[in-house]
């Protein structure tokens, strides 16, 4: 009880300087429908959400987290630009006893800004800085868009670069998919015993037709698996460019003098290059040392899905403990959630908890 009260301290603190800086205080449902998380994540959320059934609106969901449900909102009536701040608890499971708890509460700030993203970006990084740097933490940025334009740069099948895409926040599948699909693996024996049926003219319509799939999506399904086995690899070099950028780590300046470089072969970057530029000139007008801000292109890729531009955490010297601030851009979270419509957006989250236990901010 006493650490959620502390929590409660420092939450009421945050969410008093968001409004501060021009936010509008929200809440939404702790119970959220299941089918907008299973549409947007797929059944892998089941693994990290706690499911519920409703005998009125279905199948539930205890909320993961804000940013699905404000977007949401905000696409349904938000007037533009707008900036909304909210706090409460949030539910996900975890695998194995550790430091990160499956109840706690979540403080956040969200903008959406249509005129100028790559100031907004700066702004949400900036006020988080300044609000946390009581507690000497350590910020780590990245751009998801720098690495999706070099996936759908490569020279290879779209199948493939899909594949790719959509595992990208699954760093052990994505390196497992890129060796394969650069001949650097074999192909599994389950999908090399199939294409040898199919090469034999074997077709698996004379079995039950079992499953959600349609006989039509099984057709194009085997299709592609059949052109995928007779494309060429991705080439050696393309492969290494990519690994190179997935391991690039450095200075914010360094780190983007290296992709100016990686554009004269990854030419599909160089308008999230671009933009990189831009947001460092912002966070240095803002404020933000960024000769020492630590950029990583691999960031960002182990959080929830919607995140598709700038990213950013804050981290305690403790490696065990999870962030305890993180955000980033989702622009295109709010295009599949606005029906059509569509707004630039970019926001964080921070982990009160954290905070009391690192010592406290104070007064804002």
């Amino acid at each position: 009880m006493a650490e959620k009260a502390a929590a409660r301290v420092e939450a009421a603190r945050l969410v008093a300087a968001f409004r501060a800086a021009g936010a509008v205080e929200v809440e939404t449902d702790i119970l959220q429908p299941a089918e907008v998380l299973l549409d947007l994540y797929g059944e892998d959320i089941r693994a990290r959400a706690y499911v519920t059934a409703d005998p009125v609106r279905g199948e539930m969901m205890l909320r993961p987290d804000f940013t699905v449900p404000v977007v949401q909102m905000h696409m349904a009536d938000g007037a533009e630009p707008a900036r909304y701040c909210y706090a409460g608890e949030v539910f996900r499971k975890q695998e194995r006893p550790s430091a990160r708890r499956a109840e706690y509460v979540q403080v956040g700030y969200e903008v959406f800004e249509r005129n100028d993203p790559v100031a907004a970006d700066a702004e949400v990084f900036a006020l988080f800085a300044r609000l946390l740097a009581p507690l000497g933490l350590r910020a780590a940025t990245g751009d998801i868009a720098i690495l999706t334009a070099a996936v759908r740069g490569l020279k290879t099948l779209e199948t493939r670069k899909a594949a790719l895409l959509r595992h990208i926040w699954r760093p052990r599948r994505f390196t497992e998919l890129l060796d394969r699909f650069g001949g650097r693996a074999p192909v599994p024996p389950s999908r090399q015993a199939l294409l040898r049926a199919l090469s034999a003219g074997e077709r698996p319509g004379s079995a039950p037709h079992v499953g959600l799939r349609s006989k039509g999506e099984i057709a194009a399904r085997l299709a592609a698996l059949v052109e995928d086995a007779g494309a060429a690899p991705i080439s050696a070099e393309e492969v290494a460019r990519l690994e190179d950028l997935l391991n690039l780590a450095a200075p914010g300046p360094a780190a983007l003098a290296h992709l100016r470089e990686m554009t004269r072969e990854m030419p599909a970057i160089l308008p999230a290059v671009d933009r990189m530029e831009a947001r460092l000139d912002a966070l240095a007008q803002a404020g933000i040392d960024i000769g020492t801000l630590a950029f990583e292109a691999s960031h960002g890729r182990t959080t929830l899905e919607y995140y598709d531009g700038f990213v950013f955490s804050f981290h305690a010297a403790n490696p065990d403990l999870p962030p305890v601030a993180s955000g980033g851009r989702y622009d295109a979270l709010t295009e599949v959630l606005g029906q059509g419509r569509s707004i630039p957006a970019v926001g964080g989250i921070i982990r009160p908890g954290l905070v009391a236990d690192l010592g406290g901010l104070g007064p804002c």
